[in-house]
């Protein structure tokens, strides 16, 4: 099989594609990524020394897929995934990457008749529906009741079927806006796709920062031992997510590849879930006794833009239809992320600290 893995020197593109080429090592891999993103130039190496070919393109310029060869399956992995981006004002580059960009890719995939497996995100959903969902306090976090005023929403998170009407960040506009496009080409054109609604994906070579990658900063903020804060819905640090370990991801974008047939067409809203959640007050007690290290953390009480308070991940659709459910929980998520600090301080500590 060849595959063609867009971000691929990014986190979750790269931990893909070494893990199929470790796990598949007669599949040729390309890995298409423009390093825009500060510390995927570490992955370069990481790619070609797992067999990987990286190929340095940009999704933007569909003249940059012109070297490469046809391929079997495209994973789209790339994305400007933060959540602020754009709302300055100046979202170009976010739209032209995460919408135009996505169609280059679909076309790619059409031309050579390959399957087509799409890096979504929970963002697509709005934020105010989101923010008014029914929830309770408790000492650490809160947490989604059963009884909620719309569908698709209940104490085990957030289904396909949550309402889609309202605003959600550009970034989630973006993302939405591929996959009512990738319908069209699942559709009308035949090709083989399948959509995935990802909550917090992360592990060990993620770049993490304030906007994107939560997991990783706070962990690495106990490990430098610098200041964090809990920033919004009264500084109490109990906004709560599901985090997905990468290695988790890994397994259910194996099955679907080896699998289309069975999840051709479907979307598929894929995180921890309630197993592998936690809110920040949470986290920190966690990142407290895997590092040993204690930090100041301020109090900021008012909110930031397009924050919610609550997000989980309700696996019931991906399970039922995959057979697969994460493994990996919080704790196991903390310490991996710490050995990998560990291993690589002095290349990482320039990023991250």
């Amino acid at each position: 099989m060849k595959l063609l893995i867009t971000g691929g020197a990014g986190f979750v593109g790269s931990a893909l594609a070494m893990s199929l080429k470790r796990n598949y090592p007669d599949y040729t891999i390309y890995a298409l990524d423009n390093l825009k993103r500060r510390g995927s130039e570490l992955n370069i190496a990481r790619l070609r020394q797992a067999g990987v070919e990286f190929v340095h393109g940009d999704i933007r310029s569909k003249e940059d897929f012109d070297v490469i060869p046809a391929v079997d399956a495209v994973i789209e992995a790339s994305a400007e995934p933060s959540v602020l981006a754009g709302l300055d004002g100046t979202p170009d580059y976010l739209i032209n990457t995460n919408l135009f960009g996505t169609v280059n890719c679909l076309n790619f995939a059409l031309k050579h008749k390959a399957a087509f497996i799409f890096l979504s995100t929970s963002r697509i959903y709005p934020i105010k529906a989101l923010e008014n969902l029914n929830f309770k306090e408790g000492a650490t976090r809160f947490e989604l009741t059963d009884d909620q005023p719309v569908p698709g929403v209940s104490s085990r998170g957030i289904a396909e079927n949550f309402p889609l009407d309202g605003a959600r960040s550009l970034y989630g506009t973006t993302k939405l806006a591929s996959e009512l496009l990738i319908q069209e080409y699942n559709e009308f054109y035949g090709l083989k796709t399948v959509i995935n609604r990802c909550g917090v994906i992360t592990g060990p070579w993620q770049m993490g920062k304030i906007d994107q990658g939560v997991m990783v900063l706070w962990v690495a903020k106990h490990y430098f031992e610098q200041q964090l804060a809990y920033i919004g819905y009264g500084g109490t640090g109990k906004q709560t997510r599901d985090m997905l370990h990468v290695d988790d991801l890994y397994r259910l974008i194996d099955w679907q590849l080896h699998n289309l047939d069975k999840v051709n067409g479907e979307i598929l809203n894929a995180g921890g879930g309630v197993d592998s959640s936690a809110s920040l007050q949470e986290l920190t007690k966690i990142c407290q006794e895997v590092t040993g290290k204690t930090i100041p953390i301020r109090e900021v009480a008012e909110n930031r833009t397009a924050d919610i308070r609550l997000y989980i991940t309700d696996n019931t659709k991906v399970t039922a239809l995959t057979g697969w459910k994460p493994e990996k929980g919080m704790r196991e998520i903390v310490a991996d992320i710490h050995v990998w600090l560990d291993e690589n301080r002095a290349a990482l500590e320039p990023i991250l600290k």
